[in-house]
């Protein structure tokens, strides 16, 4: 599957999850700190910066040629928790009474954003330029990665294609192992070894 695709197919199961919340879900316990909202709003933040990035002038040059680069080298950088705790609070109030319809507007957004992006186009971020298709595949895994938390949180399952968890497991899998904990990942994926606790590859 092409990452464009997938970031589509990937979007499309996160909303179709966030219409299963039910009123009372809203403000139960989401992931650490937050809410089921504020989950979702994060959640969401994966669709609006492609729009925001889009709408940027494309980058001189690339900077992070993959998606692993970008976790590598920058994404550390970018997530301070308590900045992205309270991103995550302000995108769950941005979602306002009709969280569904805020959600739609801003993939239709994205998504005419992508389809009128050039071949090759790049993106900045953070100052590093990044091919929009590896972009993308960030995107996809963030989505997947929380809509697993959400459907936890409110007990329904996550719903994402087989072929989005898969491109997510790898990427986890290449982003760990980069990270020099590839030998601990293919030894518990093995069944030789559980992971340690707190074991995480972002």
């Amino acid at each position: 599957m092409g990452n464009v695709a997938n970031f589509h197919q990937a979007a499309d199961a996160f909303i179709a999850l966030v219409r299963q919340i039910d009123e009372h879900q809203w403000d139960l316990p989401g992931l650490g700190g937050w809410s089921v909202r504020s989950l979702v709003g994060h959640t969401t933040r994966a669709i609006l910066t492609v729009e925001t990035y889009l709408g940027h002038d494309d980058a001189e040059r690339v900077g992070l040629p993959t998606a692993e680069d970008y976790y590598a080298l920058i994404y550390r950088d970018f997530s301070d928790p308590e900045s992205v705790a309270e991103r995550g609070v302000e995108a769950g109030r941005w979602l306002g009474e009709h969280p569904v319809q805020q959600i739609e507007d801003a993939l239709a957004r994205a998504s005419r954003a992508i389809d009128a992006a050039p071949s090759g186009r790049v993106v900045s971020v953070g100052g590093h330029g990044i091919e929009l298709t590896q972009y993308l595949r960030t995107r996809s895994f963030e989505l997947v990665v929380h809509s697993m938390d959400i459907g936890r949180a409110i007990g329904r399952p996550h719903g994402q294609p087989i072929g989005c968890v898969t491109d997510a497991t790898s990427l986890a899998a290449r982003i760990g192992a980069r990270a020099g904990q590839g030998e601990e990942i293919l030894l518990a994926l093995t069944g030789r070894q559980p992971l340690p606790d707190g074991f995480t590859v972002v």
